[in-house]
Parts: C-alpha cells; sequence; structure tokens
C-alpha cells in the first residue's frame, strides 16, 4: 500500500457529522473534504477535482479510538480450560500456550486483530506486547499495522518475574531486565515518530505490578521520560490484584503507581475498575488516563469500572477491546455500547448517554494516547474517519440515527486513516482478509495439537 494518501476525497451529503470538535457540533446534510490526509472542509455544497464518496444515508463520526489491546490473542479465542476463569486462573491456563508463539503467530494475529478493528470503526490502536517467545518482537505488530494502514500506538511490554521468583508466568517467558530495557531502546530509535500524523508511536509498557519488579517500574518510567515516550500497564483489575498489591507493596495500586513514577499525562492505566476514591483523585491530579476495556471486565468477573466517577473528576478515559482471549471480540463500537450500557447498570439510565459513550471511544482515547491530532473532525486534525450506512435493519425506526450505540450498525460502510481508505463497502481493502483469516486458522490448529 503506497504511504502518500489520495489527494483529495470528498465525503458528501452525509446525514449526519458528529464531529466530536471543541463545539461537540453535529452538522445535518453535510459534505467533508480531506485533503493531503487532513480534514481540509466540512460544510455544504463543497466540490472536488478528487474522488466522490456519497455518504448519503449514513452518519459520519471520527474514527474510533483503541487504548488497549493483545493483538497476539486473536489466536485463543474461548479456549477450553480459560472460558471460566478469574484473571489469575486465565493467565496460567494461557501461558503455555502462548509460550509456543514466535514472529508469524504475532504478525498473523495482528493482522486479524487490526482487521476486526478497522471493520468496527477504529482508525487507531494502541497494542500491549509483554511476551516474546521463540524470536518474536515488537516490530512483528508495527508490520501487520503498516500493511493494512492503522494508526498504530504499539507499546513494548515485557514481564521479569517468573514461577520460581513468585511471579504469575512461567519462568520460560520471562526476560532479563537488563535485556527488557535494551530492547525498550532499540524499538523506540528504530519505530517511534513523535510528529503530528504520526502513523506510528511507541509506548514503554511492563505488564503488570505481579510480573515485573519496582526496578523494572521505575526504571521504565525514567526511559520513558529520556526517551519523552508514553507509558503503560495493568493496575488496579479485579480483586486478586488489589489483594497481590497490599501483600507484597503494603499499599493500594495507585499508591504503588505513584510512588514509581506511574502518574501524570504520559501515562496511561488498562482496566482500573477497582480505583477508589482517592486514587480517581490521585488520577485527576495528574491527568493520568484510564483506559476502560468493559467487555473483558464482563467477561472475566472482573467487575464494573467507576467511569462516572472517573468522568466527573476530570480523568482522561478511553475505551479499550483487551485481548481477544478475554473478551472474545475486537469490535469498538461495541465496546462503546457496552461501556454505556454498565454506566446504567451502576448508576442508573441517565448515567451515560449514547453520545457521551461515542465521545470516550473517540476523542477521549485520542486524548489519553496524547493524539489531540486525532480523534475529532475539525479543520486540520487527521482524516480518520468512519462513515456508518443507517439505512439498514439496525437503524431501522430509529428516530435519531446518530445516536448509534443505542440503535445503529456494529460494522463501518466506509473507513479512512490519514485520507487513505481502509474500509470499502464493509470489506477491507488493504489486505487479503480470506487469505489471513485462513493462515490464522491454520496457526490454530497447529496449537492444538
Amino acid at each position: 500500500m503506497s504511504d502518500k494518501p489520495t489527494s483529495e476525497i470528498l465525503l458528501r451529503d452525509a446525514d449526519v457529522i458528529l464531529t466530536m470538535d471543541d463545539d461537540r457540533r453535529e452538522l445535518t446534510r453535510c459534505d467533508l473534504l480531506i485533503r493531503d490526509g487532513v480534514v481540509a472542509e466540512i460544510g455544504s455544497s463543497l466540490s472536488t477535482t478528487g474522488e466522490i464518496v456519497m455518504a448519503t444515508g449514513c452518519v459520519v463520526t471520527p474514527g474510533l479510538v483503541n487504548t488497549h489491546h493483545h493483538l497476539y490473542q486473536t489466536l485463543t479465542r474461548a479456549v477450553p480450560g480459560a472460558q471460566d476463569a478469574l484473571l489469575f486462573g486465565w493467565l496460567q491456563r494461557l501461558y503455555p500456550i502462548w509460550s509456543r508463539f514466535g514472529p508469524e503467530e504475532m504478525f498473523v494475529s495482528a493482522q486479524i486483530g487490526l482487521a476486526e478493528l478497522a471493520l468496527s470503526g477504529c482508525t487507531l490502536s494502541s497494542d500491549h506486547l509483554y511476551l516474546y517467545p521463540n524470536g518474536a518482537r515488537l516490530e512483528d505488530t508495527i508490520h501487520a499495522a503498516r500493511d493494512i494502514g492503522l494508526r498504530f500506538h504499539p507499546t513494548r511490554g515485557a514481564m521479569s518475574i517468573g514461577e520460581s521468583d513468585g511471579g504469575l508466568p512461567p519462568d520460560g517467558l520471562v526476560e532479563r531486565e537488563k535485556d527488557i530495557l535494551e530492547d525498550m531502546i532499540r524499538v523506540v530509535d528504530a519505530f517511534h515518530d513523535a510528529s503530528e500524523g504520526s502513523m506510528c508511536r511507541v509506548g514503554l509498557a511492563p505488564c503488570s505490578p505481579f510480573s515485573v519488579s519496582r526496578d523494572l517500574m521505575r526504571d521504565a518510567a525514567l526511559l520513558a521520560r529520556d526517551k519523552k515516550v508514553m507509558l503503560h500497564t495493568h493496575l488496579a483489575e479485579n480483586d486478586e490484584d488489589i489483594a497481590y498489591s497490599e501483600a507484597k507493596f503494603g499499599c493500594r495500586p495507585g499508591q504503588y503507581a505513584e510512588d514509581l513514577g506511574w502518574t501524570g499525562e504520559d501515562v496511561w492505566h488498562a482496566h482500573c475498575v477497582k480505583l477508589d476514591g482517592a486514587e480517581i483523585d490521585l488520577f485527576a491530579r495528574s491527568r493520568t488516563g484510564v483506559a476502560h476495556c468493559p467487555c473483558s471486565n464482563c467477561r472475566l468477573g472482573s467487575g464494573i469500572a467507576p467511569v462516572r466517577a472517573m468522568r466527573d473528576a476530570g480523568v482522561p478515559v478511553g475505551l479499550g477491546v483487551d485481548g481477544s482471549a478475554s473478551n472474545d471480540a475486537g469490535n469498538l463500537v461495541g465496546e462503546a455500547r457496552q461501556a454505556m450500557l454498565l454506566q446504567r447498570v451502576a448508576k442508573g439510565a441517565d448515567a451515560m448517554s449514547a453520545r457521551e459513550a461515542l465521545e470516550i471511544a473517540t476523542r477521549g482515547g485520542a486524548d489519553v494516547l496524547g493524539r489531540p491530532d486525532c480523534g475529532r473532525l475539525a479543520l486540520g486534525k487527521r482524516a480518520d474517519i468512519a462513515v456508518w450506512d443507517v439505512t439498514g435493519i439496525e437503524s431501522a425506526g430509529s428516530w435519531d440515527p446518530a445516536a448509534l450505540l443505542l440503535a445503529g450498525p456494529t460494522r463501518v460502510r466506509h473507513l479512512f486513516v490519514e485520507g487513505r481508505q481502509i474500509v470499502r463497502d464493509a470489506g477491507v481493502v488493504t489486505l487479503d482478509l480470506p487469505k489471513v483469516i485462513e493462515a490464522q486458522n491454520r496457526l490454530v490448529a497447529g496449537l492444538t495439537v
């Protein structure tokens, strides 16, 4: 695929454009002009010498942003023995399977996961890869994202404390901390692009407090600040997580994070289901971000994250699909609907509107990842755009087609990233998806023998 976007594309006659701009404008019967990868004009009766894509009968939104994923896990969906386990038991069932992965498994699973995200309206995804068996490297996923054309924020994760040292992962899946830090430097130097409109930014992401040492957490934070990249890990995911922190570290996860330099606008934590009021206040004051993963939290029985309280306090919140071994899907618009419903279950029917949940899925996620150039449709912002067909059965009878999360499709009609079309007429156009699915299923068959 060419790195150069089509010079101009005009989205013509959209029923509604939900801009998620600073004024949260909703524009009806409107056009949007893409030029050289950015939003050039929004208005009526626009003209172009470039390509015209009709958006009649469609709602146009910013591309959705996925702030937490483990792409390699698309190879281990619905694994027997892990289907009904809590977090720690689930991990112990899957670690031996993941230890058999190599570069091909990482690459193909990332292709599948990113294609699934694209079809659900996602234009920017992070990924948390924290195990590297049999020669696998972070760039296995970076190359997959480059090929499909999604904007990517991979993180170099790590595990350093194995079972023999009191950790959860088997010893064969952990790395020496010296090697981890050296490879973190390598991948940042090789692949991180800090410029506006970047297609790839790299973060540092020791896996969790129960799989790495205090020293590695502290050293990774120092390295990230030196390299000016972001930090990511799992935090306060369930009751087991809280109990481990209190037993091993003598404090709650929020205090542990703060003590080691893991708060600030350059940090985002996954899950945070069990944050208490003091921890929420800490994250709000420090502008520490949260990747909310509602489907995974339900699947593993972890609980309902206090997203309403986080939002009200000013904590930056985005959405994550989490790994497909704990979801077991990667549909980001479905994740947004689940986020809305869970807050209503916990706090009442007026706790979260469809539009607020969509804002978390777009602008909110972009802000968590430090990407104010994404997640909104405004002049000069990146042309990462999802076009949703609301003429189908999902929206039939809807009085408010723009309320996509109440009555709308879960698959995009068209998707653009940096002005390049990635999905056309509900099909991925940048890779041979049937061929990749065949490769995925062949790899799964090899893992089950």
